[in-house]
């Protein structure tokens, strides 16, 4: 009985095995399958993208040391150098610099890059070469900050000839630093300059040069700044000494710029002129309207001091007179003379009043005199002379008293004969300043305070223009 179970068993697992090895039929759904075109299967090799084996290296980086500058040992190593100006950024006064945006390019042969081509003229690598293999080590001398652009990569390139010469290239934007003299500000020019030079190798293990002299400096010629004109361009070498390590060649990119006056005439010079006029308008005030001529005079003062700080707020605090300073404290000097002139005046007015009180007090019955004038006697004038003056006879000699340092004396016009003895007496006698009038003063005042300070634009202008 267990000898027939097992029989059993085993044709029964017999018979599994053989079915599952049986293919399976597809079940029948009305459309005939067609057979697959066979490149759907197996795409077609493109024959150029295929590598066939490793290509030779042209540039036998890996066999030299770069370390060391090309002819290590032997002479100076001439590297040339061209420059072209892209942009001026900025001059700031302030700060005493400007900012340059330019393509510095580099040349020179290096053996250990030549390679043999019949194909290739040169080669052209980005940055990435650039740390493998020696280049010059050219800075800006006096520069506050400089960056290489890096949109959208480093802006760097390099090529290389079969012969060994090799082209560096990159575009930079520097700040460097210029020695500005505003002595003359705002009508002055400004001369400033770019200086390259080879920070670790003297001028005797490399040579560093203008490749083509003058015309090594290229400038785009829509350069413009807003407060300058810029009028020439120019470059020049030199040999730099250091006490500790030696000579250096160094390379000179000069540039001079004439600022623009325009801009200082309608913001500076047209406002303190036009204060220094508008004082001017108390001369023709009533000297008893104190109020309007002291606020007018006030005001100019402080419009004055106004336009004089914000002058010096944008500029750096240097230690001499510049020019624009001595056109507004002249100004300002005007302006303040015109505010002193009417303090003058009120006093002379009031000092008059004064004694014309205390002589109508003392001579209470010539004040009603027809037809007057009032003359101010100086007290340096002898007796005869005042009492002649004063229709009096020669032989009649005032007391003491009545003397005064300035008196009044009430002159009668009876007469056309009498008066006009009297106006040629008192036309011979204006040399010995018999009379004083405080109206005199503005009336004098009208006519210096404008020659003068036409006189003095007219130096100014003739000096520094």
């Amino acid at each position: 009985m267990p000898y027939f179970t097992r029989l059993i068993l085993f044709l029964f697992c017999l018979m599994v095995l053989v079915e599952s090895r049986k293919p399976k039929r597809k079940r029948w759904t009305g459309q005939v399958e067609m057979p697959k075109p066979s490149h759907l299967y197996k795409k077609n090799l493109d024959v150029t993208k295929i590598r066939k084996g490793k290509p030779q290296q042209l540039l036998r980086v890996d066999e030299h040391d770069f370390s060391m500058r090309p002819a290590f040992g032997g002479p100076a190593i001439p590297v040339g150098v061209d420059v072209q100006v892209e942009s001026l950024d900025s001059i700031s006064e302030v700060d005493m610099d400007f900012t340059m945006t330019l393509y510095l390019r580099h040349y020179w042969k290096d053996e250990r890059l030549a390679f043999s081509s019949a194909s290739n003229k040169s080669m052209t690598f980005d940055g990435r070469l650039v740390k493998k293999i020696w280049v010059p080590d050219v800075f800006f001398v006096h520069s506050k900050r400089s960056f290489t652009h890096d949109t959208t990569t480093d802006n760097i390139m390099l090529r290389v000839f079969p012969d060994g010469h090799v082209l560096y290239s990159m575009r930079i934007t520097v700040t460097a630093m210029c020695n500005m003299d505003f002595s003359h500000f705002p009508l002055d020019s400004q001369t400033c300059s770019l200086e390259l030079e080879s920070y670790a190798y003297t001028d005797e293990d490399l040579m560093l040069y203008w490749k083509n002299g003058d015309e090594s400096l290229k400038t785009d010629e829509k350069i413009s700044l807003s407060q300058f004109l810029i009028q020439k361009f120019h470059t020049t070498s030199r040999l730099a000494f250091y006490s500790s390590t030696g000579w250096y060649n160094r390379l000179y990119i000069n540039f001079t710029l004439r600022r623009h006056i325009f801009f200082f005439l309608l913001q500076t010079y047209f406002p303190a002129t036009l204060m220094v006029m508008l004082s001017w308008v108390s001369f023709w005030i009533d000297r008893r309207a104190v109020p309007a001529r002291v606020s007018l005079g006030i005001t100019t003062v402080l419009t004055m001091t106004t336009i004089i700080t914000g002058v010096n707020a944008s500029m750096p605090r240097v230690s001499y007179v510049k020019a624009v300073d001595i056109y507004l404290w002249v100004s300002f000097v005007f302006v303040f003379l015109s505010v002193l002139e009417y303090a003058a005046v009120n006093y002379l007015t009031t000092v008059q009043e004064r004694k014309e009180r205390k002589l109508r007090e003392k001579f209470p019955g010539m004040c009603g005199m027809l037809h007057s004038k009032t003359m101010m006697l100086d007290g340096s004038y002898s007796e005869s002379e005042a009492n002649s003056l004063a229709g009096y006879p020669r032989s009649h000699i005032l007391t003491e008293e009545e003397r005064q340092d300035k008196i009044v004396v009430h002159l009668g016009l009876s007469g056309d004969a009498n008066a006009a003895r009297k106006k040629g007496l008192l036309k011979g006698q204006m040399g010995f300043r018999i009379f004083q009038n405080t109206h005199a003063i503005d009336k004098y005042s009208r006519l210096i305070f404008p020659a003068s300070y036409i006189f003095f634009n007219l130096i100014y202008w003739s000096v520094f223009s």
